[in-house]
């Protein structure tokens, strides 16, 4: 962060200073944690259903922080404010404004969202000084701390941008304009809140709308509801994809035995060959948009695929794929679950099981809609059609995946349903072989990352 004064913060927030002795002190980073607290941290006071913040107050300022930005007055030197995330969003954009030889790059899709900032981060990092989030910080808590993250040194800054509806995607632009923006693929994830994919792809326009006539739009030809959006954005367009109309595309396209893809890269400016370290046929598209990111900034095509040959995987529980001193292989992608990821991460453990017998450990897809019910259905007779040769569905919002693999084929123990984690731990611990291949898989909510945690011998922090 650049370095800035508390009256300055106060000032850029629209807060009131209560109880600091010194407003000339220098708050030199932001945080919501208080295991985050340094020397010169403004602390961020949320309160939550179960925590508020304010009540750790003192506690971040004797871990060295200068002052809280909350509600109210603290126990500590205090930043009042009516609301604090929307305060926070307003000192992003403050700093934001002074990053003035910085490029920002913004990015959303139904899917995929994490892997590509993780890849577009390992593309320009050779090309000058780059932060991106951890995780997926994508929502107005987690954007603006990255964005205060940066300083004068930063010359890109990548930010993951998600919505939950309508006008998120443009309240995130509004706190860091961008000058690049990507558009991924339009899926069915969240459906149950927009209603249609066609309300989804409205929402996810809000990215390229924001974009200047100066700025770059990073779209996805081979999504017809991507291509779309070439028509809401004033900015310059650039495709990627697998067709031969996109400006930089991938062509000899293989996979490994761990289902790592292998392919020839092809840019206005040449081709080079990449091979990834990402498992799944759906990293391509992820590492395509991370290659026109860094093209379009002038990085040199060898140098971005390079670059993407030697990107390992940063953010947790994604397709991480492990095998254990017995031979025992896990994929752990417990993360997020969407049908389209599902669907992929199951042709992975097929590709990656070989010969081997595999088991899709799977639970439930949320924030579907009216379309869940369809979606589990479809979820289970794809395990069938795919030969996976045991199914464990996990808890009773994923039963229609057990019960649709049951009519799919003439299944008795190969799909078998339990209430909870633990059930699945007990199925698993007494079936599983060493040269057996599991999958686990579901939205994040139901905590299916202790399944992997477990067979691992790992935790799930």
């Amino acid at each position: 962060m650049i370095p800035t004064s508390l009256r300055d913060v106060a000032d850029a927030v629209d807060g009131q200073l209560a109880g600091v002795a010194e407003p000339t002190a220098l708050v030199v980073h932001v945080c919501s944690d208080t295991r985050d607290v340094a020397p010169g941290s403004l602390f961020v006071a949320l309160a939550g259903t179960r925590v508020d913040g304010h009540d750790y107050a003192a506690a971040a300022a004797q871990a060295g922080s200068v002052a809280v930005l909350g509600t109210r007055p603290t126990a500590a030197p205090t930043i009042v404010v009516p609301d604090v995330l929307v305060a926070l969003g307003k000192l992003a954009r403050f700093h934001v404004d002074r990053l003035t030889e910085t490029t920002v790059i913004g990015i959303t899709g139904s899917v995929g969202k994490t892997t590509a900032k993780d890849l577009i981060a390992s593309v320009l990092e050779g090309a000058g000084p780059t932060i991106s989030p951890p995780g997926s910080f994508n929502n107005e808590l987690g954007l603006p701390l990255t964005v205060l993250s940066a300083d004068q040194e930063t010359r890109f800054l990548v930010l993951e941008m998600g919505a939950r509806g309508r006008g998120h995607i443009e309240y995130l632009c509004s706190i860091a304009p961008p000058d690049i923006g990507v558009e991924l693929v339009v899926g069915s994830a969240h459906l149950s809140e927009f209603g249609s994919r066609s309300a989804i792809a409205d929402a996810k326009a809000e990215l390229v709308r924001a974009l200047p006539p100066g700025g770059t739009a990073v779209l996805n030809a081979d999504d017809p509801l991507v291509r779309d959006m070439a028509s809401a954005t004033a900015a310059m367009v650039t495709w990627f994809g697998q067709s031969d109309a996109a400006h930089v595309r991938a062509d000899a396209l293989t996979f490994d035995h761990l289902d790592r893809a292998r392919f020839t890269l092809h840019t206005p400016d040449g081709t080079a060959p990449v091979e990834l370290q990402y498992v799944g046929s759906h990293a391509v598209p992820n590492a395509l948009a991370a290659a026109t990111v860094g093209w379009s900034v002038g990085v040199p095509t060898h140098a971005i695929a390079a670059a993407l040959s030697s990107a390992l995987p940063r953010s947790r529980w994604r397709m991480e794929v492990t095998e254990r001193s017995d031979g025992l292989i896990v994929i752990n992608d417990a993360y997020n679950a969407s049908p389209e990821a599902v669907r992929a991460a199951l042709k992975s453990l097929k590709q990656i099981a070989g010969g081997r017998r595999s088991w899709a450990v799977l639970g439930e897809m949320r924030e579907l809609g009216e379309s869940s019910a369809a979606e589990h259905d479809a979820i289970g007779r794809l395990v069938v059609r795919l030969d996976v040769q045991r199914l464990v569905v996990v808890g009773e919002g994923a039963r229609r995946m057990h019960l649709a693999a049951g009519l799919e084929g003439s299944w008795g123990r190969e799909s078998m349903f339990v209430p909870d984690v633990a059930g699945a731990l007990a199925i698993l611990r007494a079936e599983l072989l060493a040269e057996d291949v599991v999958l686990v898989k579901a939205s994040r909510a139901a905590g299916l990352e202790a399944v992997a945690a477990e067979l691992l011998g790992g935790d799930t922090r």
